[in-house]
């Protein structure tokens, strides 16, 4: 069996092993694979493994011999799942293997906003401690999160293990989701979406991205919001009018806003966040600590064992 990996450095620049795959057969790695090396390079083989590379109609049409998809990765769109299904060929994601550090990042996030960390820092590093005449001093005023309210908007595993963590900061919490917008689960209180806008002094995003939430994040939505509020994104860059927080964040019409994704990765570098005031921008790595990829990849193995054995699992 010929397995090709087309973009693994994303999941493994190296510091993971892909050998527990020599089992299934001859593996071949690509660190990046360019669309039109895509035909060229899956031909002949009956595994491919992609993290962000497409397999359309056009290409999976041109890949006979192809059986199975493995997608590094827990969304699943760049794989045109109808083509796939008319060829016969099998295809798994890695639903949940990043909670844990998504969770971590959006906390990390809210705190880089609250403590402003790395500005000072790199103001200590630039002399600024040195030179103060007092013993200690601050560029932006510091927030005390204990008492605040978080809202999320979204309920999913990621939101979840938000929770414990800002209870843990002294926080209350409210919750909004596309099945639940009234009574109370434990601590997390749930509302319709004005009302966690309009009440909450953070506002975190965990919801997919579909055509309803597209953009959901508009200047409708910061105008309900207090002027004073943080917003969070480890979700989906789309789900925020950039230029609209932007512009809000200019105004001070928002506290502050931490994203760690963005509309269209890499950015354009005329990407409005990038120079938007008290706003922090991580380029997509909440899901990429060490311990997240190995998950990763041991699933990413697991399916592929999985469906080699008849038992395909995590199809979508």
């Amino acid at each position: 069996m010929r397995i090709v990996i087309l973009d693994g450095h994303a999941m493994n620049p190296g510091d993971l092993s892909w050998i527990p795959l020599e089992e299934f057969g001859e593996v071949i790695v690509h660190d990046r694979t360019a669309p039109e090396e895509v035909v060229e390079r899956l031909e002949g083989a009956e595994v491919a493994i992609t993290n962000k590379v497409r397999l359309d109609r056009e290409t999976l049409d041109r890949l006979g011999a192809l059986q199975y998809i493995g997608i590094t990765a827990t969304g699943h769109e760049i794989v045109d799942r109808d083509a796939a299904r008319e060829h016969g060929v099998t295809v798994s994601n890695v639903p949940g293997y990043s909670t844990p550090s998504v969770a971590q990042m959006t906390i990390a996030l809210l705190l880089e906003l609250t403590n402003h960390i790395g500005l000072h820092a790199a103001a200590c590093r630039e002399g600024a401690w040195s030179r103060n005449p007092d013993f200690c001093f601050w560029e932006r005023p510091l927030l005390e999160l204990q008492g605040k309210i978080l809202g999320l908007i979204g309920y999913g595993a990621i939101a979840r293990a938000v929770v414990p963590i800002a209870h843990a900061l002294g926080m209350h919490v409210a919750a909004t989701s596309a099945s639940r917008t009234s009574g109370n689960d434990g601590a997390v209180r749930f509302a319709q979406l004005p009302v966690v806008l309009r009440e909450c002094d953070v506002i975190s995003l965990h919801c997919p991205l579909t055509d309803e939430t597209r953009g959901l994040i508009d200047s409708q939505a910061l105008g309900l919001m207090k002027p004073t509020a943080l917003l969070i994104n480890t979700a989906r860059g789309a789900l925020l009018d950039e230029n609209a927080v932007a512009e809000a964040l200019r105004r001070g019409r928002l506290g502050g806003c931490g994203v760690d994704v963005l509309a269209t990765e890499p950015p354009s570098p005329a990407n409005p966040l990038l120079f938007a005031p008290n706003c922090v921008v991580s380029p997509h790595v909440a899901w990429a600590t060490t311990a997240s990829r190995q998950r990763l990849l041991d699933c990413v193995i697991d399916n592929l064992r999985a469906f080699l054995a008849g038992t395909p699992q995590n199809v979508v």
